[in-house]
């Protein structure tokens, strides 16, 4: 028997879910409607104008409680999972740690044609299951030994160390640059290009900033330019946070005079600062960039301007990716550690050191050092 079953599920479950016990037509209806919608008014409280506006308003909120890259994932786990169960002839309602269990050994040695999921994707897959579950009124026990047990045992035996992606280094990023045009759609590329990297933001953080603050419900951050640089105030991953990005020793380098030159060419004031450009590249629209589009601009890039150019063009482009600007900030910058820390916004220096990857290997000799 698995914990699930022998605890039975609190008041507040019973309200949220209660047709998940048996099946039957109406319950499943009840079920289904409970999966597509999981935050609901409880089952002993009649419905209302009010109240239903209040529960559609804290569904938007249970939304962005999460990134939509993350919501998107997360969705395609559990997906996955309840295609699994339908497969093997079972439910996925209410949690079985044993099924969990057994989910995650045939991910990890499948016993189909479907290749077997790294340990990353794995630990990746059981989060987007416990935020399922969470989501439906569930809590799901990740120290259940049917699944922490195999789950170390998995991780045991299959762990590799992780791939990171190849650092742009500042040599890579001034030729990165220079390989784009001046038309609107190259001014708009090359603040993206430059910003993302002097202030090491993610992909969603450079594509999510806006004009001013509030411009839009969607607005990720601002900008304010100021003489002695550019000041980004970003809702990260951990919370509210200033990114402060000075002027360069060029016009041609300097992040802050692309991103002048793109508002002011594309006539943007208000709003999301990277949108899409007409068919012809002569004027800007009003959609903001996918955060795919800064992704697909760094390997376009890496291309054309011969970056590693000594690998096959396939390995070239599974090197670098979006994290590649980050990486590169931490791997370049010659300042105290602490000071890229806050740029990037790690919470512990072990974080930044992660982002640390230099091609000139032992250039602190600690054997030397040392007396040996």
């Amino acid at each position: 028997m698995s914990k699930t079953s022998e605890n039975p599920p609190s008041e507040a479950e019973k309200s949220t879910s209660a047709s998940f016990g048996a099946s039957g037509g109406p319950q499943r209806d009840e079920r289904d409607q409970s999966e597509n919608n999981p935050i609901a008014l409880p089952a002993h409280v009649a419905g209302s104008g009010t109240l239903d506006r209040l529960v559609d308003t804290a569904r938007d909120y249970a939304k962005t409680s999460t990134a939509e890259n993350t919501n998107r994932a997360y969705a395609a786990d559990w997906k996955h999972f309840t295609r699994w169960c339908r497969l093997k002839g079972t439910e996925p309602l209410p949690p079985s740690p044993e099924m969990i269990g057994l989910y995650l050994t045939d991910l990890a040695a499948p016993t189909g044609p479907s290749p077997a999921l790294s340990v990353s994707t794995i630990d990746r897959r059981l989060s987007g299951l416990a935020w399922s579950y969470a989501q439906r009124g569930f809590d799901l026990d990740r120290t259940d030994r049917h699944i922490s047990s195999v789950l170390a045992g998995i991780k045991r035996k299959h762990a590799r160390p992780p791939v990171q992606k190849e650092a742009i280094l500042p040599e890579d990023i001034l030729a990165m640059v220079a390989t784009l045009p001046f038309d609107l759609r190259g001014l708009r590329d090359r603040a993206i290009l430059l910003l993302g990297y002097a202030g090491g933001l993610r992909r969603s953080e450079i594509v999510s900033l806006d004009v001013g603050k509030d411009d839009t419900p969607d607005s990720g951050g601002w900008v304010e330019i100021l003489d002695d640089g550019g000041v980004l105030t970003l809702n990260a991953k951990t919370g509210w946070r200033e990114v402060e990005i000075g002027r360069g020793s060029s016009e041609q380098t300097c992040p802050v005079h692309a991103l002048e030159q793109w508002l002011h060419f594309a006539k943007i004031d208000f709003g999301p600062i990277f949108v899409r450009t007409s068919r012809d590249g002569k004027k800007a629209l009003e959609a903001r960039l996918s955060d795919k589009h800064v992704s697909r601009l760094i390997k376009s890039t890496v291309l054309a301007a011969d970056v590693r150019s000594e690998l096959p063009e396939k390995e070239r482009l599974a090197l670098f990716s979006g994290h590649s600007l980050r990486a590169g900030l931490a791997s370049s910058a010659e300042v105290d550690e602490r000071y890229v820390q806050k740029q990037l916004g790690h919470v512990s220096a072990e974080m930044t050191r992660r982002y640390q990857r230099r091609r000139d290997r032992f250039r602190v000799n600690l054997t030397k050092a040392a007396g040996l």
